[in-house]
């Protein structure tokens, strides 16, 4: 009896894009773990289950692989956000719903996240191109921040430069966090929502109310 015939049929051969995506997987995970210079192309392959040279036919270097998954994880945070900012509803209910998806993604996508966000490889090149990549994607991204309630409010202004400035403050809060939640996986996502929540939220709700500070 053929081995067709024991397991049901020929195997179907993956797809281009399928072969793609696994090896994309494999090297997000592994840039996540050891950094730029820490990943071999070879174990790339090895873990994807191809060889080096498929690996080849899908990213001419190991920088275009790199590059490719930084533009794709930031256009998935980027998705997440306008997902995310298009809601209708309250403040109060909106607010800890967007903290969740955004955690919720951290959670799910662990390697992402860390690529994107851990990666403290100390090569000038590569740092170039990462900061390159992320301030492209935070472009796209704080202009959304003009049409949400009360953030001029809060900047100052609703002139790019103030909004940019108040991302800032909401990158710094949540990405910090998350870095401390993976170090802490113990912890329930709900308390870290609730910890993000408490540090945002009191002052947010006091400027829709029309409070603002100002120096005296």
């Amino acid at each position: 009896m053929s081995n067709a015939t024991r397991t049901g049929g020929p195997r179907r051969r993956m797809t281009a894009a399928a072969r793609r995506e696994v090896i994309e997987a494999a090297a997000t995970e592994l840039f996540a773990q050891r950094g730029y210079h820490g990943a071999a192309m070879e174990e790339i392959a090895r873990r994807s289950g191809v060889s080096v040279p498929v690996v080849y036919e899908h990213f001419a270097s190991k920088k275009e692989l790199h590059r490719r998954l930084l533009e794709r994880h930031f256009s998935e945070l980027r998705a997440l956000w306008r997902e995310q900012l298009r809601h209708d509803g309250a403040p109060r209910e909106r607010v800890p719903q967007m903290l969740d998806a955004w955690f919720g993604y951290v959670q799910e996508h662990p390697y992402a996240w860390r690529m994107l966000f851990a990666d403290t490889t100390g090569d000038a090149e590569v740092q170039a191109l990462h900061r390159e990549i992320a301030a492209q994607s935070r472009a796209l991204l704080v202009p959304l921040l003009a049409g949400q309630p009360g953030s001029a409010r809060i900047a100052g202004s609703a002139q790019l430069e103030s909004l940019d400035m108040l991302w800032e403050v909401l990158r710094a809060v949540l990405q910090g966090l998350a870095l401390w939640w993976y170090d802490h996986q113990q912890v329930a996502r709900e308390r870290i929502v609730a910890t993000a929540m408490n540090a945002l939220w009191i002052g947010y709700e006091r400027v829709l109310a029309g409070e603002a500070w100002r120096p005296t």
